[in-house]
């Protein structure tokens, strides 16, 4: 009888319904199977919404990824806010939102009910657990970076850069440590840089224009 009721649904609004499940669905999984923060999080968010699905391409992937970072916010859920905007406005918004965050949720309940500090640092068990988790989380961080990498383009040449960026971010130096910073001194020198190109590309073409 459900299947039935279905059918007569307009095909539009069956997609809509479609996209709401799978915003919700793939935020959900994100948030439920990623541990060690935001950046952790990157590589399967990558492979979903990226590969997967194709919601968005690679470099608008980067440029989001560095918008997320720059504003205030968990990393993770400011991506799926911008992704369900994207798609389905202000309600993909709240339901990519609530898919991400009810995992976490669910699991730091549950953790308060059941399991207390001493318990975690005590059970043998417990420890190892999180024991094995860690190497993980550091592949999980690390494959993002290189990935990124390739699509933003970085060469030998310009490698230094985020090298000397992540030392200075590294180096706790208060002010220069601020990643905000470089995010905002990248976005000028990015502008600048694109000026410069397009005013050469105009003087080219003004000169090629020009009677001999």
């Amino acid at each position: 009888m459900l299947n039935f009721f279905v059918i007569l649904q307009p095909k539009k609004f069956r997609d809509m319904k479609n996209i709401f499940f799978q915003l919700f669905i793939t935020f959900f999984k994100i948030g439920a199977f990623t541990f060690g923060g935001g950046w952790a999080m990157i590589s399967i968010i990558e492979k979903e919404i990226v590969d997967r699905h194709k919601w968005l391409g690679r470099e608008e992937f980067l440029d989001l990824l560095a918008v997320a970072q720059s504003l205030p916010g968990i990393l993770a859920v400011n991506i799926s806010v911008a992704v369900g905007d994207k798609l389905r406005g202000m309600r993909g918004s709240i339901v990519a939102a609530l898919g991400t965050i009810l995992p976490s949720f669910l699991i730091i309940l549950t953790i308060a009910i059941f399991l207390t500090p001493d318990l975690i640092k005590t059970n043998d068990t417990v420890s190892r657990i999180f024991m094995g988790i860690r190497p993980a989380v550091v592949a999980l961080i690390i494959a993002p970076v290189i990935t990124s990498a390739r699509a933003a383009k970085i060469s030998w040449r310009t490698v230094a850069i985020p090298v000397a960026v992540a030392l200075l971010i590294w180096s706790k130096i208060p002010f220069i440590s601020n990643p905000i910073l470089y995010i905002v001194l990248g976005g000028i020198g990015g502008y600048l840089w694109l000026s410069r190109q397009n005013k050469r590309i105009r003087e080219t073409e003004n000169s090629e224009n020009q009677p001999s």
